[in-house]
């Protein structure tokens, strides 16, 4: 009896394992990013999220527990990039969304187009495109491989729409002043009929007057630290918020606080069902399709509340409500068989640098500008030698250095000596050493992985663990090196992945050919990522 026992439990475990390995390639791949979303995330607020939310994906689906991004420029452009094209910053050259063109001194931003104009919104809005990107993501090489396949691409803020959708998505963002799901004739020459028609049931107005109520009593909480939240105890907590953000900020009709609140992310889960329904995503058999979700709110409440306030861990209770009602319509609209989701995030976040019993200071990036001006007026005579500073980059004025017949590497390596000295800065590396040497398995190579010759700085520098970049309003920011802004969700749901637990140290730009793997196509044209090992066995 026991060995009958063996022989039928090992044919029970062999029947799915044999029906996954005979299925076709998914219809649909949904690629979900929440923006600024630590791993850590889902330990500490995991006991009060639903089983049908993030748990869904943690209890049923492929996990891996130590996904990492292998650079320093962890800011949403240059992640979002890793994830869609499989490369470092160093080869898809997104190092921030803008930057200096040394040849004319004048700053290039990622996004500006003014060969385009933007659909449904005001003059002079929504003039974006891709065309600064220099490699094509996963949906170009989807589109590319298989012309008939459906890709779009959805955020509100258009940096993630376009940096995910890359060339040939279909492509949305939210225009701020007038609460329209909007898109540039880059994409397309009008909008289509069902967006228009959702755009005129003005759906955003509706949260005008949006009041966020905390979801849970206030013991029910994790954090301590809180903002705007007022409960107020009559025998027990009620649910109240003292806190209607447009009105206590006297905004009538500028839609963008309503983005740094829940109902940003239910704007995104609502557009995201209407898209998949009008574009008729995963219907056709023997065909896939993709579509790119970003949700974008996190960040922007992240860096106002900080990720130890009420606020933040709030947002996430609400967050995973939305990712069940999400999961649960596509899978029943397109058929759970026929579905692969993967839910991952840009970059985590520092603690709020005022958070604790010794706050830190913040990196005063226009105090440093000017410091660095005024040293090099000493060195080499008076003049305007510093450019800007962009996102911990130094951009020097390669032609006064030229004019006057320096040395650029010299120059660079003692201005870096002088920066070293400032409070906050941990390290500093230079544009010529990064383009001469190769570094590996250190900072180094972190800096380097980041560092693309034709944007990057003359000197890129790494702050202090906990360090941020001042800026008014932001409690805290990505951007560095470090295990907080690194270490990210990386889940796959789809019918052949079965609650597995992966410990092993992965690299993000793995998850584009990845994706592709699972589609059946080639792997991004400019990908140094491999297909993850746990996915290769089970679409090979």
């Amino acid at each position: 009896m026991g060995f009958l026992r063996i022989i039928l439990t090992a044919l029970i475990l062999a029947a799915p394992v044999s029906a996954w390995a005979s299925s076709p390639r998914p219809r649909l791949v949904v690629n979900v990013v929440v923006s600024q979303m630590r791993y850590d995330y889902l330990l500490r607020f995991g006991h009060n999220m639903s089983d049908h939310g993030f748990k869904k994906f943690l209890n049923q689906g492929l996990v891996y527990a130590d996904a990492r991004y292998n650079f320093m420029q962890t800011i949403t452009p240059a992640t979002l990039a890793t994830l869609t094209t499989g490369a470092d910053p160093s080869m898809h050259g997104v190092v921030s969304t803008r930057w200096i063109d040394y040849t004319l001194n004048t700053t290039i931003n990622l996004l500006d187009d003014n060969t385009v104009n933007g659909l449904d919104c005001d003059a002079g809005i929504g003039r974006y495109s891709p065309r600064q990107l220099t490699v094509p993501t996963l949906g170009d090489r989807l589109r590319e491989q298989h012309p008939d396949s459906k890709v779009i691409t959805l955020a509100v803020d258009p940096v993630s729409a376009v940096i995910m959708g890359g060339f040939t998505s279909d492509t949305y963002w939210i225009d701020d002043t007038r609460g329209n799901w909007i898109s540039s004739t880059y994409y397309m020459p009008q909008l289509p009929d069902w967006v228009e028609r959702y755009n005129s049931l003005r759906i955003v107005s509706q949260y005008l007057d949006y009041n966020w109520m905390p979801e849970k009593p206030r013991d029910r909480y994790v954090n301590s630290v809180f903002s705007e939240f007022d409960f107020k105890s009559e025998g027990r907590f009620k649910r109240i918020m003292s806190f209607n953000f447009l009105k206590r900020k006297g905004i009538n009709r500028d839609y963008a606080g309503v983005f740094t609140t829940p109902a940003g992310n239910s704007l995104v889960t609502e557009f995201a069902k209407q898209a998949i329904i009008y574009e008729v995503l995963g219907k056709t058999e023997g065909r896939t399709d993709l579509i790119n979700i970003c949700y974008d709110t996190p960040r922007y409440a992240g860096e106002i509340y900080g990720g130890e306030s009420m606020e933040i861990e709030d947002m996430f209770y609400r967050l995973d409500a939305e990712i069940a009602d999400l999961v649960n319509f596509i899978q029943a609209q397109v058929g759970s068989e026929h579905v692969v989701i993967v839910l991952t995030s840009d970059h985590g976040a520092s603690d709020s640098y005022d958070y604790g019993d010794q706050p830190r200071d913040r990196f005063n990036a226009a105090q440093f500008k000017v410091i660095v001006n005024g040293f090099m007026n000493t060195q080499y005579g008076p003049g305007d030698w510093v450019i800007d500073y962009y996102d911990r980059q130094l951009y020097l004025n390669r032609n006064l250095v030229y004019t006057k017949s320096l040395s650029l590497e010299e120059v660079q390596n003692r201005v870096a000596a002088f920066v070293l000295q400032f409070r906050g800065v941990s390290h500093v590396l230079t544009s010529t050493a990064m383009q001469s040497s190769f570094f590996s398995g250190s900072y180094a190579e972190k800096m380097q992985n980041s560092f693309y010759p034709r944007r990057s700085g003359d000197l890129t520098i790494n702050l202090m663990p906990g360090w941020i970049e001042e800026i008014e309003g932001h409690r805290t920011a990505a951007g560095s090196m470090y295990e907080y802004d690194t270490h990210v969700p990386l889940m796959l749901l789809g019918p052949r992945f079965y609650g597995q637990r992966v410990p092993n140290t992965v690299n993000m730009r793995d998850v584009a050919p990845t994706l592709a793997r699972i589609m059946g196509i080639s792997r991004p044209i400019a990908s140094e990522g491999e297909p993850l090992e746990e996915v290769t066995r089970l679409y090979d």
